[in-house]
């Protein structure tokens, strides 16, 4: 199994999701795996598994804000995402027809 050590922020939103379903009250003492990295630098994290990956998610203040405001920053995010075209509207005009339209007033 592939292990990797991200930073929450890095995480794509598929394992924010997981990240944020894992520990959906918060991560406690318990969760928190500490650890030496190579430049002797003490690193917190907390484990995140998926089919093929064990991901050590580094911890941070920013980390306990990300999953406190995780729900209101995805609800931001989908209003962001372009509504579909209603096709029965009278007055929608694809691109082509609107060229079109404008060539035959000539």
């Amino acid at each position: 199994m592939l292990r990797k050590l991200v930073d929450y922020k890095k995480l794509d939103h598929k394992l924010g999701a997981l990240l944020i379903e894992t520990y959906s009250d918060g991560y406690g003492d318990d969760d928190i795996i500490v650890f030496k990295n190579l430049k002797g630098e003490t690193i917190e994290a907390v484990e995140l598994k998926t089919e093929d990956t064990i991901y050590l998610v580094k911890i941070s203040k920013s980390l306990s804000n990300f999953i406190a405001n995780f729900e209101e920053n995805i609800e931001k995010e989908l209003e962001k995402v372009p509504q579909p075209v209603d096709a029965e509207n009278p007055n929608y005009q694809t691109d082509d027809e609107r060229k079109f339209d404008s060539e035959d007033q000539d």
